[in-house]
């Protein structure tokens, strides 16, 4: 009898023993650091806002009751577990108001910005007159000098979203590659000294482009002189092409890729999609560009207001939320892991 409580009190000292070295193996391994191997699994992970943070951002200036929708929009962003927020607003003083409310909120639930506008007279938004390269460089390093205080560490700018499609026109049909490929090198060095001069660690070279603009634009030389990564925004037809395009576009580059837009249903590209033909979308997407180690960012477009949105205009989520939100909530562990999910 001695004997069988003496082996039962052994064997419960060996588990809790065993137990107690466990935590500790567990506790060591979140005091570490990522190893640098493997820092690359983790990515910026971002939902987009454009439709209501640039879209509207004139009609709702002066209407202060409409941080409520910003409120709850940065809120279930957050609730993703995005590390960003992406917002659209126009960077001419007209709308600094209205682009300080998003940030602020955006800061309330500790997210960073991704800066995702534009000055207004490069496409023309908004029926301000037509503004030429040399112009958008300066409009740019002055609204940087003169907002410190939107920025703060960790933040992304983009200075000329899809430059393509307004200033001197596309690439692709005005002959002018190399012009268009000084110019974003220029911006890029110019607003990233303007980051250094206001003491402020934001990344200044995800100007975004169209996938074919990318192809062209982007070889080793410009990818290079551009911090090593290229930004596109890609719609196709199925999650297969969307892997298989970003892969392509890192071998010719040898840069590392960010997915500044995706989303389904684009109507002309997927044809119209049930919320659960969506989901299963996404999922196979994000499972196959996170096995991309290439690939060090995303920004799904958009959350509300367009055929890809996620939340309904009634502010309830689609299935895909949680679908994305599986994905961003992993992808923010602070330990090692294999991009596998």
């Amino acid at each position: 009898m001695f004997i069988k409580i003496y082996v039962l009190l052994l064997l419960i000292l060996t588990v809790t023993v065993g137990i107690f070295f466990l935590n500790k193996a567990d506790d060591f391994k979140l005091k570490n650091p990522v190893s640098p191997e493997r820092k690359d699994l983790r990515r910026i992970t971002s939902v987009d806002t454009m439709k209501y943070s640039r879209d509207i951002a004139r009609e709702k200036l002066k209407d202060l009751s409409f941080d409520n929708t910003i409120e709850k929009q940065v809120r279930d962003v957050a609730a993703t577990g995005a590390t960003h927020v992406a917002v659209g607003t126009p960077y001419d003083d007209e709308f600094l108001p209205y682009l300080d409310r998003w940030v602020s909120t955006a800061r309330k639930y500790n997210l960073s910005v991704w800066f995702r506008g534009n000055l207004s007279g490069w496409e023309k938004w908004f029926d301000y007159p037509t503004i030429g390269r040399d112009e958008h460089t300066a409009g740019i390093v002055k609204f940087i000098n003169n907002n410190k205080s939107l920025f703060e560490d960790g933040d992304i700018f983009v200075t000329c979203n899809e430059c393509e499609n307004g200033g001197p026109g596309d690439p692709r049909h005005n002959g002018d590659v190399a012009g268009h490929r000084e110019f974003l090198i220029k911006e890029y060095k110019e607003a990233k000294k303007a980051f250094e001069k206001i003491g402020k660690k934001v990344a200044a070279n995800f100007n975004s482009m169209n996938g074919d603009v990318a192809r062209l634009i982007m070889d080793k030389e410009t990818t290079k002189a551009l911090g090593g990564i290229v930004v596109v925004d890609h719609y196709v037809r199925s999650p297969e092409v969307l892997a298989e395009d970003l892969k392509n576009i890192a071998e010719k580059s040898e840069g590392k890729i960010v997915l500044g837009e995706f989303g389904v249903p684009i109507l002309d590209i997927n044809s119209d999609m049930t919320e659960e033909e969506q989901a299963d979308w996404i999922n196979e997407a994000l499972a196959r560009i996170f096995l991309i180690p290439e690939v060090i960012g995303v920004n799904y477009w958009v959350n509300l207001g367009g055929s890809t949105s996620i939340w309904n205009e009634n502010g309830s989520k689609k299935s895909s939320v949680d679908v994305i939100t599986s994905y961003y909530t992993k992808n923010k562990k602070k330990l090692p892991r294999n991009p596998i999910f």
